[in-house]
């Protein structure tokens, strides 16, 4: 059984002994980092920020596909997560979303964006599939 990998992210430390790394992804480029209570300049958000804002973006996303393939008047899409991470280390990394649906909507429409969101692809990711990471080199 071949491996068949869709995407790839490449990443390289940008100075020296330093922090900061530049990430490439398709046609993208963009930076990360850590704060400065872990010794850095805080010059771009941190792994965490990413993965928290993979979250926050994709029920955005899923929400604006879902009215626009159902004819919902969604008109913009507002999210923020929150993380709770002191338990991380034993296990226990909480994030609570909230999310504000903008556009003429009814009660009923805005129920069904948020399940929609509730089911975005990253949500389930982070919360239903088993992930295999080998790191080889």
């Amino acid at each position: 059984m071949s491996e068949s990998f869709s995407n790839t992210v490449d990443c390289a430390s940008i100075d020296a002994d330093a922090w900061p790394q530049e990430l490439h992804t398709r046609s993208h480029v963009f930076r990360a980092d850590v704060g400065r209570e872990d010794g850095s300049t805080d010059s771009a958000p941190s792994p965490h920020d990413y993965f928290d804002s993979a979250l926050a973006s994709c029920k955005a996303l899923t929400a604006i596909w879902y009215a626009k393939r159902r004819g919902i008047p969604l008109e913009r899409v507002a999210t923020r997560v929150e993380r709770d991470d002191h338990a991380e280390r034993e296990g226990r990394y909480r994030l609570r979303v909230h999310i504000d649906f903008q556009g003429p909507l009814t009660d009923e429409q805005r129920a069904l964006l948020r399940r929609a969101a509730d089911n975005c692809p990253i949500h389930k990711l982070m919360t239903r599939a088993e992930i295999e990471i080998e790191t080889v080199g």
